[in-house]
């Protein structure tokens, strides 16, 4: 299913730029452009890599547990006299609850050997078993715990930061749809204003206006002539911010000099609807389960790991040791134990004062302390911006119901304008400046619609940010 998931979109990029080689523009649906940032952009491909790192340091850790085989074959001669001749094969096995158990076979002979050493052939199990320091917990299961809790923590980043760059290409995608609106409004007027002017100037000539009206109608013109230059600057620097976002399977830029045109309206959107129902499931979402929460809990899990790590150094280290021996070619004979056939050994380490293992648990403690400041702060600040958001965005609609209503006015107004200028009962100055107003109302309408949809996008990424 991922595969034909990827040759979709892979397909629907190359038909893009397909087209794009045989128009001046291509056309750019806001579904196939966040599908596409989503699969192929290198930041949210670099974020999954991140987990795939986490998993690798898990395996790593759990390295610390594997069996270790060693063998070892030694000789020593001086002046024709052979000292030793030794081989050794042993297998080491840690378990989880730190215990070892180990068994080997040695074999020794020589005319030099000491006596504590047992020439032939010899083998030996054994088992090694602390009695306080590193019994409930180690070194080795503290790591592969601290690396199961940050792949969860980088599992929740990855979250947090691909949600973060979803945002960033969806807003980038709306200002390209309102830039694209704004020179649409701005073609409208130069086109208006350019029959206007050829009206005029033929009414002129027929002696039913004055020479000034064609001056008047002249710099209307170019004035709007300007603005849609300018919109038209916007409009492509809105193109260059979203060709940034569009990337190949392979993770190489798209090469696309033609303008991209957004298939979707600012007016024409489901957010106007679904906002309402929107705001109503975040509340009904738990904190607890915001990745960035469930960042700090995994952080915590770490500090735990840590502390509890740390609080084995204010312990004695007392390890037993426990080998059973057996001569090759010897009958067994292991029990009872203590009596025969046996070594063990007892080693006892404490530091007097304890001054650094004291240190360090406290600090330890401290830094859990921190990190449950740090959580409250993060629940509380996302508490703050969720109801930021919320208000913007009931704010904004509506805003944008009362600028719709007046721009509805501002339009009314042009053509009672215009019809009185029909009758001889106004000016080309007064059209002019109804017709400039208007077209400032419409503009502000746009950025209203923009903002609110802005508002709904931190709305939308946020509630991905939980996890259900």
């Amino acid at each position: 299913m991922k595969r034909l998931s990827s040759l979709v979109l892979l397909l629907m990029l190359a038909g893009l730029v397909q087209f794009a080689r045989a128009q001046d523009t291509l056309k750019l649906s806001h579904q196939e452009f966040i599908a596409v940032v989503k699969k192929y952009h290198p930041l949210a491909f670099r974020y999954r890599l991140q987990n795939q790192i986490a998993k690798a340091e898990v395996q790593g850790a759990r390295g610390n547990f594997d069996p270790v085989l060693a063998a070892k074959n030694g000789l020593k001669t001086i002046n024709g006299t052979e000292y030793y001749k030794e081989s050794t094969v042993e297998l080491d096995i840690p378990t989880w609850y730190g215990i070892s158990f180990n068994g080997s076979y040695n074999y020794l002979e020589g005319q030099k050997l000491n006596n504590s050493q047992t020439p032939g052939g010899l083998y030996q199990f054994g088992i090694t078993l602390p009695l306080a320091k590193n019994l409930l917990y180690d070194k080795r299961r503290a790591l592969l715990e601290q690396a199961r809790f940050a792949t969860q923590l980088t599992e929740a980043e990855q979250i947090l930061l691909t949600n973060d760059l979803m945002l960033e290409a969806e807003n980038t995608y709306w200002e390209l749809v309102k830039a694209h609106e704004v020179l649409n409004l701005q073609n409208k007027a130069v086109k208006i204003n350019e029959d206007r002017l050829s009206l005029i100037k033929k009414t002129y000539q027929y002696g039913e206006k004055a020479a000034i009206d064609t001056t008047e109608a002249l710099s209307q013109l170019q004035s709007f002539q300007v603005k849609q230059k300018d919109a038209y600057l916007e409009f492509v620097k809105a193109n260059q911010q979203l060709v940034l976002f569009l990337w190949q399977e392979n993770q190489q830029p798209y090469d696309i000099s033609q303008l991209i045109i957004p298939k979707e309206s600012l007016t024409d959107n489901a957010a106007y609807q679904n906002y309402l129902s929107l705001i109503k499931e975040i509340d009904d979402l738990s904190l607890s389960n915001h990745a960035s929460i469930l960042m700090y809990s995994s952080k915590l899990n770490i500090l735990e790991s840590e502390r509890r790590l740390k609080f084995q150094s204010l312990l004695p280290k007392i390890d037993l040791t426990y080998n059973f021996l057996n001569k090759e070619n010897y009958a067994s004979n292991f029990l009872p134990l203590f009596q025969n056939n046996y070594q063990y050994g007892l080693k006892l380490e404490i530091p007097i004062f304890l001054r650094q293992a004291r240190a360090d648990y406290r600090i330890a403690k401290f830094k859990i302390r921190q990190n449950q400041l740090d959580t409250d702060y993060k629940k509380q600040e996302i508490n703050t911006k969720i109801n930021s958001y919320k208000y913007l965005v009931i704010n904004y609609n509506q805003q944008i119901s009362l600028a719709f209503q007046n721009t509805s006015n501002y339009q009314r107004l042009l053509q009672a304008e215009q019809t009185k200028y029909n009758n001889g009962e106004s000016s080309l100055f007064l059209i002019n400046a109804r017709e400039t107003k208007l077209i400032e109302v419409q503009e502000k309408l746009l950025e209203l619609r923009l903002k609110f949809l802005r508002g709904y996008n931190q709305l939308k990424w946020t509630k991905e940010n939980f996890r259900m």
